[in-house]
């Protein structure tokens, strides 16, 4: 398992299959709070190494103590060729604490690794938060293409060639 030390309490690593559930909660939590489950989401939350891993993304989890706080997933589009920051929710009890911005970096800095030239995302403006922390992380708002998700009004991009 290859991990990374971030901060004293929090630890991001890469998926690994005792997380499964953990990744699929964490997700479910967020989606259903604040919207519905929709086709996109129970593909890849049915199967995330079959839609996300296998097909050449990556899963990010943070650990606090151990268990499982937040998630995001780097996610290959095949009929693209793009890349996709997805699935990024953090436990309720967490938010606020900077564990997304650390999930967010550690995808970044993996991409950057791997060859991977540039990120789009699809949020929705009512989550503030998460929009402030996009911003953050220096994606910026353009012009959607193709949205996978009803509840999305909002696309934005990361080119992480310098």
């Amino acid at each position: 398992m290859v991990t990374n030390k971030i901060q004293d309490s929090v630890e991001i690593t890469r998926w690994d299959r005792r997380y499964r559930n953990d990744f699929i909660n964490l997700n479910r939590e967020w989606i259903e709070k604040f919207f519905s489950l929709e086709q996109s989401d129970l593909k890849i939350l049915g199967d995330p190494e079959g839609e996300i891993i296998d097909k050449g993304g990556e899963i990010f989890l943070a650990l606090s103590h151990g268990k499982a706080v937040g998630c995001c997933a780097l996610v290959y589009h095949s009929d693209t060729g793009r890349y996709e920051l997805a699935k990024m929710a953090v436990s309720p009890a967490e938010q606020g604490k900077g564990i997304g911005f650390l999930l967010g970096t550690a995808l970044l800095k993996y991409a950057g690794e791997h060859g991977i030239t540039d990120i789009f995302l699809e949020a929705n403006t009512r989550l503030e938060a998460s929009v402030r922390l996009y911003h953050k992380l220096g994606f910026q708002k353009a012009e959607a293409k193709n949205p996978a998700y009803d509840r999305c009004n909002l696309y934005m991009e990361k080119s992480l060639v310098h």
